[in-house]
Formats: structure tokens, C-alpha cells, sequence
């Protein structure tokens, strides 16, 4: 089954998440809105519809048999450059690999290193849902980083000097 992409609105939060109580979907709904309106110009993801919210309804229990971090929901915030360089900016739901929730939010660049590492996180949150954390409080902490990396300028050699990684040149 692919991911499902549209609107915050459009995504069924009770069926991915059913121990959601009304106030917690208000949250999520109130930050995502939060993040579309924060987004430098409502089209990030640099191909002119808009970074879309996607998710995926075969991940709302816990897939014991998938490989890797299933994305439950999710939004990439894409910044395209010349010659190949891209800076993405990210927020997930995802399962950790004991059967938790988690909220991931990173800051990635194109590698430009020596040895091609395909890309870097240069900022990065995660927060574990569980006792201290409940996922609305996760999630919105999530968002309000995402808010604040966007605020950031939107050019990767930016970031990845703020990071120690090599410049950008061409390849």
C-alpha cells in the first residue's frame, strides 16, 4: 500500500493514531497549520504543489516485519539549489524499532564531502514517545523546531557551514 499525500486535514489522525483524545488531535492540527503557514513560501518542495503531508495507513500498528523506521506521518520541505544541491527539511512520526513512537525532525543537505555520503542531518530532534513525552507534546515540539529551522536562511551551504561540512563545488 503507497503513502497518502494532501492536506494536514485530510489525514485520518483517530485511525493512525485511536489513543488520540480530541484535545491531542486539536494539538497536532493547531501545529501542523502552524507549519504550512511557516513555510517560506507554500511551495517547498521546489516542484510548484507544495509540500504535501504524507502518511500511511499499514503503519498505524506496529509493522514487525518492515525493515528500517516506518513512517507513519510525515512532511519533507524540499529546497532545491543549482547544480544539484538540496536542503530538506523534515518532520516524522515514526515507529522506533522496540514498537515506540517517536517525532523526527532533521535539517538535511547534500553531501559535498570526498567520499559521497549521498546527505547529512545537520540538525536533528527526537523525541520518544512515552512517560515524559506524549506524542501531541512531541509532535508540537517537533513543529516548533521545524518552525524555527525555516525561519533560518534557506541556502545549504548555510547549513552546512554551521555544521563543519565541506563547501558546495562542483562535481
Amino acid at each position: 500500500m503507497p503513502m497518502s499525500r494532501g492536506a494536514f486535514d485530510d489525514v485520518p489522525l483517530t485511525t493512525l493514531f485511536p489513543f488520540l483524545s480530541p484535545a491531542d488531535v486539536e494539538v497536532l492540527r493547531h501545529a501542523a497549520r502552524a507549519v504550512d503557514a511557516a513555510r517560506v513560501d507554500g511551495d517547498g518542495d521546489g516542484e510548484g504543489e507544495g509540500a504535501k503531508w504524507e502518511w500511511a495507513l499499514q503503519h498505524a500498528v506496529f509493522p514487525r516485519t518492515q525493515q528500517g523506521t516506518p513512517l507513519i506521518l510525515g512532511l519533507d520541505v524540499i529546497e532545491r539549489a543549482d547544480m544539484g544541491d538540496q536542503l530538506e527539511f523534515q518532520l516524522w512520526v515514526v515507529w522506533t524499532g522496540l514498537a515506540q513512537l517517536a517525532v523526527e525532525a532533521a535539517v538535511t543537505v547534500a553531501c559535498w564531502c570526498d567520499t559521497d555520503h549521498a546527505t547529512h542531518d545537520v540538525d536533528a530532534l527526537r523525541l520518544v514517545v512515552g512517560e515524559e513525552n506524549s506524542l501531541a507534546g512531541a509532535f508540537q515540539a517537533g513543529t516548533e523546531r521545524l518552525m524555527g529551522w525555516l525561519a533560518d536562511p534557506g541556502d545549504a551551504d548555510y547549513w552546512r557551514a554551521r555544521a563543519g561540512l565541506s563547501a558546495r563545488r562542483p562535481r
